[in-house]
C-alpha cells in the first residue's frame, strides 16, 4: 500500500523534526554521566576541591568525583587531564602550577594545553617555624641563618613545586639562599614535619598552620603576598618587613583544550554558583582561603599573564628548563 503525498510529506517533515528535537535534547543534557574532577595536590586543595565538588554536583545533577592523582609537582594529574576526550568529562582542579610544572621541564605542555574554566578561589602562602626556635619574624630568622654552620633546612612539597618556588624567591630576596637545603616531605606535611624537627621553616597555606599557632607550637613569621590573611591576622606580610616578595596562588577548574563551549559554560555557572554558596563561604572563613570566582575569559586572561611571571621568576632564580 503506498501513502498519500501529502500524508507520506508530512510524516518524513515529523519524523526529522523528531530525530533533530532528540539530538538537540541529548545534546542540552550535558552531563550525562559523572564528571571526573582530578586533584593535583593534598591539604587544602584536596579539602577545597571535595566540597566544590560536591556543590557542583548539586547544581549539574550529576556526581563531580574529586580523583586524587597526585606527583611531580601537578605534572601525574595535569599531564592525566591533557591526555582525555575535550567533551567535559575531565576537568582538572588546577592552579599557577600548570606554569611552574612547564618551565621547570616537569611537562612538555602549557597552559594552552586546557581550557579555562573559572578561577574558583586564591590563598597566600605563609612561612612557618617551631616556635622553639624563637624566630618572630624575618630578621630573627636570618640572624639565625648568618650565625649557622650549616645550612636551614627548609621544607617543601616537592623540587620545582610552587611552595619550593615561594620560598626560593623569599629567601633569595632576603640574601640567605645560599644557606638553605629544600628537603621534601614526601608522604609528611609541613606541621608534622616541624614538630619533629626534621626541618626548621616551612611555606605552606595559612589554614594547615592556624591550630598549631593558637596552640603556640609553630610561629608564623611572614605572609608572601602584599596583604595579610584572615584567618593570621597579626603576621606581617614580608614586605611589611622590607622584603620585596608578592607571591600568591589561585586555584580554579581547566578542561582539556577544545572542550565545547556550552560545556564550558555549564560548569562555569555551576562552578559560580558554588562558590556564592553560604557553605563554600562558611568553609573559606574557616581554612583560610579567600573565594575569588571569575569567568572563563577573563581567568584566561590571568593565567596568560601569570604564565610569563612565573617563566621570569623561575629564570631568575635558575629553575627554569
Amino acid at each position: 500500500m503506498k501513502l498519500n503525498t501529502k500524508i507520506k510529506s508530512g510524516f518524513v517533515g515529523l519524523l526529522s523534526s523528531a530525530v533533530i528535537a532528540f539530538g538537540g535534547a541529548a545534546h542540552a543534557e550535558y552531563p550525562e554521566k559523572p564528571v571526573d574532577m582530578t586533584v593535583l595536590f593534598g591539604g587544602t586543595a584536596n579539602t577545597i576541591a571535595q566540597l566544590l565538588s560536591e556543590l557542583m554536583s548539586n547544581e549539574l545533577g550529576q556526581p563531580v568525583i574529586p580523583v586524587s592523582r597526585t606527583g611531580g609537582g601537578g605534572a601525574v594529574g595535569y599531564s592525566h587531564v591533557m591526555s582525555t576526550a575535550p567533551d567535559g568529562y575531565n576537568i582538572v582542579w588546577n592552579s599557577n602550577s600548570i606554569s611552574t610544572t612547564h618551565h621547570t621541564g616537569r611537562v612538555p605542555f602549557d597552559h594552552t594545553a586546557f581550557t579555562p574554566i573559572a578561577r574558583i578561589s586564591t590563598e597566600i602562602p605563609v612561612l612557618a617555624a617551631n616556635s622553639d626556635k624563637g624566630w618572630a619574624n624575618l630578621a630573627d630568622l636570618a640572624a639565625a641563618v648568618d650565625s649557622m654552620d650549616g645550612k636551614l633546612k627548609v621544607g617543601i612539597s616537592g623540587k620545582g613545586s610552587f611552595t619550593h618556588l615561594t620560598s626560593a624567591a623569599l629567601f633569595d630576596a632576603m640574601g640567605v639562599g645560599d644557606k638553605i637545603a629544600y628537603i621534601s616531605y614526601g608522604s609528611g606535611k609541613a606541621p608534622v614535619e616541624l614538630l619533629a624537627g626534621r626541618i626548621d621553616a616551612a611555606i605552606q597555606w595559612p589554614g594547615q598552620f592556624a591550630s598549631y599557632v593558637e596552640t603556640g607550637d609553630l610561629n608564623v613569621l611572614a605572609v608572601t603576598g602584599n596583604e595579610r590573611v584572615a584567618v593570621l591576622p597579626d603576621v606581617p606580610t614580608a614586605q611589611e618587613q622590607g622584603v620585596d616578595v608578592n607571591i600568591s596562588m589561585w586555584r580554579g577548574l581547566a578542561a582539556p583544550a577544545g572542550t565545547p563551549a556550552d560545556v564550558v559554560a555549564k560548569l562555569q555557572s555551576a562552578a559560580e554558583t558554588a562558590v556564592a554558596s553560604d557553605q563554600f563561604q562558611r568553609a573559606a572563613a574557616n581554612i583560610g582561603f579567600s573565594p575569588a570566582f571569575m569567568k572563563a575569559e577573563e581567568f584566561s586572561a590571568l593565567i596568560e599573564k601569570d604564565d610569563a611571571f612565573y617563566a621570569d621568576l623561575l629564570s631568575q632564580l635558575g629553575m627554569a628548563k
